[in-house]
């Protein structure tokens, strides 16, 4: 449950610490004093929009900060999400507490803190959701959507219900992927044939060429090799005639060094040191007739054939079209290729794809209706005894000739369904005797709409989770004996849950376990002296206030001492 709010900043409210506990606790104060604004507080700790305008005039930034004893079912879900964020549980002595926190600057930016952690606005959603579930007028409209009628009868319905729709909406999208692809493979199957039908043709001409990787490099090299072939084999020649003679008679490099060695063999007994002179020229005859017979090989080898240099010169340019057409390179013409005829073959495949997918479509379309008859049933038990608790609970409203009915309308075709279901649900009120069956968004007043949005909500109850409810003026539109009726049921709500009102009725009030006023001070603003548990004589005279705007009245103050007499022999006969 909430143990505490803490406001500083927002709208009306300065800085106050609102403390709340176990049981039914009212907010009560003239209207502008701020209560709504603790609502507001509240609505942004679960996440709610942020926005510049809650802040309060001069304020830097409004602040909003909420402590949560945990409830023992909840505290091992809560601790495994807090973990993933980052926050921590805190440890207290009457169990697992967890700061909430949400602040709004001027400027507009917002941050929020869960378990000490910086952490989303959505996060905060995540949280709270399993702790307090909040009702307004706004409820109440939502009450009117048909959808809302059929979300609150899958809620009736408890968790098999729940999970049952949520397996359909996996089952329906499976559905739906199968009958997305059959469309488009039937629908533009004309179209992909007149595709694969190009690029078929693209992977012929490819294919006659058949390039290589690196192929259009290594013809490039040897394109200019062959283009100078001729001139390449002359100047070998000379080379070789320049360093081994030729068969002419012309002496070269090789023969002039021999004649050199020669003339220092005749002298090298003369002079010794003309030894290694000699070695020196012998070493370079040898290197030289090394290079000679290279260059005669080389020249020997090279083609100077213009049919070659013609061959080569074509296969360029069939590499470079396709290239052109394919590319820009020879590695995207390849690429291109094996893609074309990864799609050539899905066209080619496209029989036996929709073959299998008509299969699929027609077992899948079977468990769809069968899930979604299922969901039928399941709700057409759902809405009838949830006709029978809220009707009951009406009768206790004041309204004992009320009956509320919950009918679930089916389609028959699957091509119909949404992923919801088969269903539709219009939640019917027959207000008075004799009067005929009327759909809520069609004739339902708004004191009625109060009265069976609180119905319902005592019947969810025990089906719902959370253990606190927050109601913002759920009791507008009604008053006199109704008024009693619903404080009634708001301290019968509160025996199991905690349950925090905003009120301006004193018929509800009487009833509150704890009854804070919320005022505004002299300087229009409210501050922490400014939020007020009242008891005894103080609580009288709110009361007074609240029945006839006069806090002195006599006859006033009887009818509030009759008011909370009654509700302590509710209270007593309850046990509590």
């Amino acid at each position: 449950m909430i143990e505490e709010l803490r406001i500083r900043g927002l709208g009306v409210i300065e800085d106050a610490r609102i403390p709340l506990g176990p049981g039914l606790t009212v907010l009560t104060g003239e209207t502008g004093a701020g209560k709504t604004m603790v609502l507001t507080g509240l609505d942004l700790i679960r996440g709610g929009r942020a926005d510049a305008g809650l802040v309060r005039a001069g304020a830097d930034r409004a602040e909003v900060d909420g402590e949560w004893l945990l409830p023992p079912d909840s505290v091992l879900l809560l601790r495994e999400r807090l973990e993933d964020l980052g926050g921590v549980v805190e440890q207290a002595p009457e169990g697992d507490v967890l700061i909430l926190g949400r602040s709004v600057a001027a400027s507009g930016r917002s941050r929020a803190v869960a378990g000490g952690r910086t952490v989303p606005a959505a996060a905060l959603a995540e949280l709270t959701d399993r702790l307090v579930a909040v009702h307004g007028q706004s409820d109440q409209l939502e009450l009117r959507d048909a959808r809302r009628q059929r979300d609150l009868i899958d809620r009736f319905g408890g968790e098999a219900l729940v999970q049952g729709v949520s397996d359909f909406a996996d089952l329906w999208e499976r559905y739906r992927a199968v009958n997305r692809e059959l469309d488009d493979l039937l629908t533009h199957g004309q179209e992909r044939e007149r595709e694969a039908a190009l690029l078929r043709h693209g992977i012929g001409e490819i294919d006659d060429v058949d390039p290589q990787p690196g192929e259009d490099v290594d013809l490039k090299a040897l394109a200019t090799l062959l283009a100078g072939a001729t001139d390449v084999v002359a100047s070998a020649g000379a080379a070789h005639v320049a360093l081994a003679g030729g068969d002419d008679g012309t002496v070269g490099a090789v023969d002039l060094i021999a004649q050199g060695i020669r003339e220092l063999q005749r002298i090298e007994d003369l002079d010794p040191d003309i030894a290694p002179m000699r070695a020196e020229l012998g070493r370079l005859i040898d290197l030289l007739g090394v290079v000679a017979g290279e260059l005669a090989g080389h020249a020997a080898g090279l083609d100077a054939d213009p049919e070659r240099l013609a061959e080569v010169e074509e296969r360029r340019r069939r590499i470079s079209d396709l290239m052109r057409r394919y590319g820009p390179t020879l590695d995207d013409v390849i690429e291109w290729r094996a893609v074309a005829e990864r799609t050539v073959s899905g066209v080619d495949g496209a029989d036996d794809r929709i073959a299998h997918l008509r299969q699929a479509q027609e077992s899948l379309a079977a468990a769809v209706q069968d899930a979604a008859r299922a969901l039928t049933a399941a709700r057409t038990s759902a809405a009838e005894q949830f006709g029978r608790e809220v009707t009951a609970e009406l009768r206790e409203l004041a309204m004992p000739d009320a009956q509320v009915t919950a009918v679930v309308d089916s389609v028959d075709a699957v091509s119909e369904y949404t992923s919801t279901g088969a269903d539709s649900v219009t939640l019917l009120l027959t207000p008075h005797a004799g009067s005929d069956p009327r759909p809520l968004a069609a004739g339902a007043s708004g004191g009625e709409l109060s009265r069976v949005m609180l119905a319902i909500e005592v019947v969810l109850a025990g089906r719902n989770p959370v253990p606190t409810f927050v109601f913002d003026e759920v009791d507008a539109g009604i008053g006199g004996r109704v008024a009693v009726e619903v404080g009634r049921r708001l301290a019968r709500l509160a025996r199991t849950a905690q349950v925090l009102v905003v009120t301006h009725l004193p018929q509800v009030a009487a009833f509150a376990d704890t009854q804070i006023v919320v005022s505004k001070g002299s300087a229009g603003q409210v501050t922490e002296s400014s939020v007020t548990a009242v008891e005894g004589d103080d609580r009288v005279r709110e009361l007074v206030r609240m029945l006839s705007g006069l806090e002195d009245s006599s006859s006033g103050a009887e009818h509030a001492a009759e008011l909370l007499e009654l509700a302590a022999a509710e209270r007593l006969g309850a046990g509590r």
